[in-house]
């Protein structure tokens, strides 16, 4: 956990050096439909909420990004599986969401797709219970973040994505449906 923490301060740290490989500096802006998900389930449940996500966006080549973020999940069970059975199965989190990734990119413009990956923490409450996991914990943890998505537009301002963050520690994995969009910053020459 140590070494995840030291990892992840020399990424968010990374903008306050004005290094010469960067090309290019932007923020990014995401909202979305959240779930959350158990990885063993006999009822089959997604318990939805709230995404919201900030990130920096770090041009390293036409292709390549790193992407320092921060942002939060909220979801909660109502109660019923994906059938709309009643069941006591859930998989929620209330978390604020810290971390890095890298975006590889393929450069065309008005539909560019991307995969993301990256490693992070999730601080908050989380509980899931299933039939083979009964886990209510709160504090801190660390995630795997992953996403597949499109930038649209002319200068890919815009993406769609379908982003998820892995938590092993609490057997369950949160995601959302997001649409974004990517404002450039004054770049200093």
């Amino acid at each position: 956990m140590r070494k995840i923490l030291i990892l992840l301060v020399i990424v968010l740290t990374s903008n306050l050096t004005e290094a010469q490989f960067l090309k290019e500096k932007s923020i990014n802006a995401q909202i979305g439909y959240g779930l959350s998900v158990p990885y063993n389930s006999i009822n089959e449940i997604v318990d939805s909420g709230f995404f919201a996500q900030g990130e920096l966006v770090l041009k390293v080549a036409s292709w390549l990004e790193l992407r320092p973020y921060a942002g939060f999940i909220l979801t909660s069970s109502n109660g019923k599986d994906i059938n709309n059975n009643p069941t006591n199965e859930k998989a929620e989190s209330k978390a604020f969401l810290l971390g890095g990734k890298a975006r590889v990119c393929a450069p065309i413009p008005w539909i560019a797709p991307y995969v993301e990956i990256g490693i992070g923490t999730s601080i908050g409450k989380f509980e899931t219970l299933t039939a083979f996991d009964n886990i209510d914990k709160s504090g801190i943890i660390y995630h795997i973040p992953f996403s597949l998505g499109l930038e649209l537009g002319k200068n890919n301002n815009v993406d769609l994505a379908f982003t998820y963050y892995f938590q092993p520690s609490v057997k369950q994995y949160v995601g959302a449906f997001t649409v974004g969009l990517t404002f450039p910053m004054n770049n200093k020459k």
